[in-house]
């Protein structure tokens, strides 16, 4: 029994390989869908647009880079900034980016307002000469307030601060304070009033333009075209 099996079992395999191959057409009527290469490319759409790869081709071709310029990001410029300059002088340094038009045409740089705070400072002097300087100076020692010698601003040279300040008020109350410990001859004076100071911007500027901005020669008006303080960051 198990041998009639196996013979049926080889005689099926005989068979189908025959039909497989086509040889057994004129009996059954049928053959098999063929498989070869040919006749798969001839069912393909459109096969025009394939393009059949020796081995190893296909990680070759994903590896390569894209060359499509249209395909790469665009590359940024670089930012560069002048300044910071005070309202009087941002007119001549708007007249000479106004120079080099149209390499940057309206629009293409920005007018950056900054805030600058004023200064304060609570003040004892002037003294006459170093005799003098010096006995207030004792005599600040012994009240415990802490001070330091003025050597500039030259108009304050010759005498002690006794803190700076940011805010007109801030350096009042510390005067309040002083006055309570003794100190009587302090006063509050403005070493720079609060002030709009101006950068320059271009924030996108090509190669040929940087190499034109970092040029110019912007005398008595502030710090030249140099990269954005947010690019060293």
């Amino acid at each position: 029994m198990l041998r009639t099996a196996v013979l049926l079992l080889i005689l099926a395999n005989a068979l189908f390989f025959a039909w497989t191959q086509g040889w057994l057409a004129g009996v059954t009527g049928t053959r098999p869908h063929p498989e070869r290469e040919p006749e798969r490319l001839g069912r393909q759409v459109h096969p025009e647009r394939i393009t059949v790869l020796p081995p190893g081709g296909a990680a070759s071709a994903a590896a390569a880079p894209d060359t499509n310029p249209a395909s790469a990001p665009p590359q940024r410029g670089a930012c560069l900034e002048a300044g910071p300059f005070a309202a009087g002088a941002t007119a001549s340094a708007l007249a000479a980016l106004q120079a080099l038009q149209p390499a940057l045409p309206p629009g293409s740089w920005q007018d950056v307002a900054l805030e600058r705070p004023g200064r304060w400072m609570v003040y004892m002097g002037r003294y006459p000469n170093r005799e003098a300087l010096a006995k207030k100076e004792e005599e600040l020692k012994r009240t415990r307030v802490a001070f330091q010698l003025v050597n500039e601003p030259a108009d304050y040279a010759m005498g002690f601060s006794l803190g700076r300040f940011d805010e007109r008020s801030a350096a009042e109350r510390a005067l309040e304070q002083f006055s309570q410990r003794g100190v009587r001859s302090a006063r509050v004076v403005e070493l720079a009033a609060p002030a709009t100071l101006h950068l320059l911007r271009v924030a996108n500027a090509d190669a040929a333009l940087a190499e034109r901005l970092s040029a110019l020669r912007l005398p008595a008006l502030g710090r030249g075209f140099v990269p954005c303080a947010s690019d060293k960051a």
